[in-house]
C-alpha cells in the first residue's frame, strides 16, 4: 500500500509528485509517492515540445487564452501564476529566458534541460518512478482498505489516493492515447467528446500549397460554422507539403475539427491582407495602377506579399503573373482582390491524433474541486493535465495548466494524507 499513485508521468504528474512531496516533507510526513507510466521511457511529450527546446509558459497568461470552464480555468491558474513558474524552475536549476513571442523557454534551449530538472527532483525526493508499468484498470477498494487497486502491466498497486495524469489523445506515440478517459469513466466521471486541437490542416491536392512549403506569412484566419463566424485571428500561416500549418492555424483548428466532427458546416477564409479590406485593397491597387501602369501584376502584389505566393495565387486563378496591371481585364482584377481579402481554404481533414499538440474536450471541469482538484464524484481521485476539458492556445499555455493543476492536487494530496493519519510518523 502506498499513500499517492500518480498514472501518467508528463508534465502533470511530474509536477503533482514534486508539490506534493515536497509538502510531507515540509509536514514531517514520510509519504510513500509511486509514478506509473506505460511509456519505457518518460517525458516523450515534454522532450517534443516546441520543437524540441519546451516552451514551459508564456509571459502573460490569462483563462481567455483557454476554451472550456473559464471561471473554473481562472481560478486555476492563479493559484500558480506565471512567476511562479519561473521561480519554482529556477529552484530547479533551471532558468527561463522570454523571447519576443512572449513564449518562456529553458536557456540552454533544450527540453531535455527541463525533463532532467523534473525527474531529478521527483529522485531526491524519494519518489518511485516506474517506467513500463502501464495502467490496465483502476479499481476502487472498500471498508478498512479503503482507497484504490491499480491494476498494471506487471501486478497490481494498493494506493491510498490516486491522481489521473494520463494526458489527453494528442501524439499517441509519447503514451498518451486516451486510456486515461476510460479510467476516469470507469471511476463514475463524465467525458465530454474529444478532438484534436492544436493540428496543422490538409489541403485538397488541387491548391498551391506544395509550390510554396516553408514559406510563411501574416495572415488573418477566420472559421465560419453554420454560417455564423466563431473564431477571428490574426498571425503566421505556414504552408507546407500537405497544406497549411503555424501558430494562427494550430489555434484555429480546434474549431475546425469539433464542427467536423458534429456534421456542421465549416469554412475556413483567410484575408492575406491582414490590415486590409476588400475595399482598401482596391483602392490600394488602383493607385498603384496609376502609378506604375507597366508593372506586372505578381510585382505589384509583391508589395504586399511575397512573389512567389503572388504568383502562386494568380496561376491558381488562371491569371497571367506578368499581366501589366494597367492591362489587367476588370473580371481577373475583380477576382483577385476577393481571394487575396477572403480566400476559402479547401480544407480536406486535420492531420490528426498523430500530429495534434493537445486535446480539446475531457473530464468536465464541473466534476472536480479547483482548488485541489479532487474529483467531486470520488473521494481520493484527483486529475490533473490535459485529461480535463481544458485546452489552451499554442506558445507554453498548455505547459502552464499543467503545472498549475498539478501543483494544487499535489499539495491537496500531500494534505489529505497527512489529515487522514497516514505516514506521519
Amino acid at each position: 500500500m502506498v499513500d499517492v499513485c500518480i498514472v501518467g508521468a508528463g508534465a502533470a504528474g511530474l509536477a503533482a509528485a514534486i508539490f506534493a512531496a515536497e509538502a510531507a516533507g515540509k509536514a514531517g510526513c514520510a509519504q510513500r509517492i509511486v509514478l506509473l507510466d506505460g511509456a519505457k521511457s518518460i517525458g516523450a511529450k515534454i522532450l517534443v515540445s516546441g520543437g524540441g527546446r519546451c516552451n514551459v509558459t508564456h509571459d502573460v497568461v490569462t483563462a481567455t487564452d483557454f476554451f472550456g470552464n473559464r471561471h473554473i480555468i481562472k481560478n486555476v491558474l492563479a493559484a500558480f501564476p506565471v512567476q511562479a513558474t519561473i521561480d519554482w524552475f529556477a529552484s530547479l536549476g533551471v532558468d527561463l529566458k522570454c523571447e519576443e513571442t512572449g513564449k518562456l523557454f529553458p536557456v540552454t534551449d533544450k527540453a531535455r534541460t527541463i525533463l532532467n530538472a523534473l525527474v531529478n527532483r521527483c529522485h531526491e525526493l524519494g519518489v518511485a518512478i516506474r517506467p513500463d508499468h502501464r495502467v490496465t484498470d483502476v479499481a476502487r477498494l472498500l471498508g478498512s482498505e479503503a482507497g484504490f487497486a491499480i491494476h498494471h502491466t506487471h501486478g497490481t498497486l494498493h494506493a491510498k489516493k490516486i491522481i489521473l495524469a494520463t494526458g489527453g489523445r494528442s501524439l499517441p506515440k509519447t503514451g498518451s492515447d486516451g486510456f486515461g478517459y476510460e479510467l476516469a469513466r470507469r471511476l463514475g466521471h463524465r467525458v465530454s467528446a474529444t478532438n484534436p486541437a492544436l493540428a496543422p490542416l490538409i489541403l485538397d491536392e488541387t491548391l498551391f500549397h506544395k509550390d510554396l512549403s516553408g514559406i510563411s506569412q501574416e495572415v488573418e484566419l477566420t472559421t465560419t460554422v453554420n454560417g455564423h463566424v466563431v473564431d477571428r485571428r490574426t498571425g503566421s500561416l505556414l504552408w507546407t507539403h500537405f497544406g497549411i500549418s503555424g501558430p494562427v492555424v494550430m489555434d484555429a483548428s480546434r474549431f475546425w475539427t469539433i464542427a467536423r466532427e458534429k456534421g456542421e458546416a465549416v469554412e475556413l477564409s483567410v484575408n492575406f491582407l491582414p490590415a486590409m479590406t476588400q475595399e482598401s485593397a482596391r483602392r490600394w491597387f488602383m493607385e498603384q495602377a496609376a502609378e506604375a501602369p507597366r508593372r506586372s501584376l505578381a510585382k505589384t502584389l509583391a508589395h504586399l506579399v511575397t512573389e512567389r505566393f503572388a504568383e502562386s495565387l494568380c496561376r491558381y486563378l488562371g491569371i497571367t503573373p506578368q499581366t501589366a496591371i494597367a492591362q489587367l481585364p476588370r473580371k481577373d482584377r475583380d477576382r483577385v482582390l476577393p481571394a487575396l481579402t477572403k480566400f476559402l481554404l479547401p480544407v480536406q481533414q486535420d492531420r490528426g491524433w498523430n500530429y495534434a499538440e493537445v486535446t480539446a474536450g475531457g473530464v468536465p471541469l464541473e466534476e472536480v474541486n479547483f482548488r485541489t482538484m479532487e474529483s467531486k464524484l470520488v473521494p481520493g481521485l484527483y486529475l490533473v493535465g490535459e485529461i480535463l476539458d481544458c485546452d489552451g492556445r499554442i506558445g507554453g499555455f498548455n505547459f502552464q495548466w499543467a503545472w498549475a493543476t498539478g501543483l494544487l492536487a499535489g499539495l491537496a494530496v500531500a494534505a489529505r494524507v497527512r489529515a487522514d493519519g497516514e505516514a506521519c510518523r
